[in-house]
């Protein structure tokens, strides 16, 4: 069988950390280009990867004819290079928040549709081995109703991680649209809905630019979320935590308690209501800290899906559930209310 002919649009530190590595470690993958609009970035990545290099994502598409294409670019060009690589017949992988509105994810969605080809939203958290043993635990009735949540993603900022440093278009809302509600809080958004099986249905948020200087968007968030059958709780978005890395997420159900990545050895904690506590050592989540590329499993699930021609864990549907979560939070500043999505 021949192997997927590949394109990364976009050669920053998640297509040069997570997406390039992990395609080139796929036996079944060609990683045919790559493109950036810094030409000596586009070239550094196609020197490693043997791959051919671009500036103008149209002139690839145009030439390469390729298979699939991740899409690693600025939020606001998320939307418009994913159509344009649809219509040339490739399936495409997309860097989270999908979109910066919810017309833009339509169009991404209907693009898919029209020209038969999968989109994939890059939500790692779900492929997360604690986060799925604690939705197979919610999920066979063991933990009984949820009652409410807290889950939290913070670090120190893009800043830290960014190719760009502190002249990201992380801190560019023009170029960002949304700050680490978009670039952390739509994570836990999608991991919240995975975990309980339910949609959102109220959001309440509270975003504020308080830790960044020269930044027009957000950099600390905490949002009251409420779902279809009533569980509350918060998520809480920040690039404010200075000291260490939090990736968090507790659940509070009728007979336990669930501890998920809040411990450094076990990654997932059940206390039962009994008074036994079941601990899980399922290895490390994903971190940008140094030693923390772990595999995200998104490149094979997006290949797999391909291969197989089968639906996307996180297609478009799904991707456009968890930004409306965040646009809702959005929403809710604005107007001083809580929204309903």
């Amino acid at each position: 069988m021949s192997k997927l002919r590949v394109a990364v649009i976009g050669c920053g530190s998640i297509a040069k950390y997570r997406h390039l590595g992990e395609y080139e470690n796929h036996s079944g993958v060609e990683i045919v280009a790559v493109c950036d609009i810094v030409e000596e970035r586009a070239q550094e990545m196609a020197q490693k990867y043997s791959a051919k290099p671009y500036t103008d994502y149209k002139e690839l598409l145009e030439v390469e004819k390729v298979d699939a294409v991740s899409v690693c670019l600025p939020n606001y060009l998320h939307a418009p290079v994913s159509i344009a690589a649809l219509q040339a017949d490739c399936h495409v992988l997309c860097e989270k928040p999908m979109a910066t509105s919810r017309e833009e994810a339509q169009a991404m969605i209907e693009a898919a549709k029209r020209n038969d080809k999968k989109l994939m939203i890059a939500h790692n958290q779900r492929f997360v081995s604690s986060h799925q043993k604690a939705r197979a635990l919610i999920a066979s009735g063991e933990i009984g109703k949820i009652y409410s949540f807290r889950t939290a993603f913070g670090h120190g900022g893009p800043e830290g991680w960014s190719v760009d440093g502190k002249e990201s278009w992380f801190f560019k809302k023009e170029q960002a649209f949304i700050g680490a509600m978009g670039d952390l809080g739509v994570h836990k958004a999608d991991l919240l809905r995975y975990l309980l099986g339910e949609e959102f249905v109220e959001v309440a948020g509270f975003i504020e630019t308080s830790a960044k200087k020269n930044t027009d968007v957000d950099d600390n968030a905490v949002c009251i979320l409420k779902s279809a059958s009533g569980v509350i709780g918060t998520l809480a978005a920040s690039w404010a935590y200075t000291a260490k890395e939090d990736n968090s997420t507790i659940i509070y159900g009728e007979h336990a308690t669930l501890r998920l990545e809040d411990d450094p050895k076990y990654s997932l904690i059940v206390n039962y209501k009994s008074g036994e506590v079941v601990n899980y050592e399922l290895g490390a989540i994903q971190s940008n800290a140094e030693g923390g590329q772990t595999t995200t499993h998104v490149i094979n699930h997006f290949v797999d899906s391909i291969v197989q021609d089968i639906e996307p864990l996180i297609n478009g549907e799904e991707g456009m559930k968890s930004l409306e979560v965040i646009l809702a939070a959005l929403e809710s500043m604005e107007t001083k209310q809580y929204s309903k999505i």
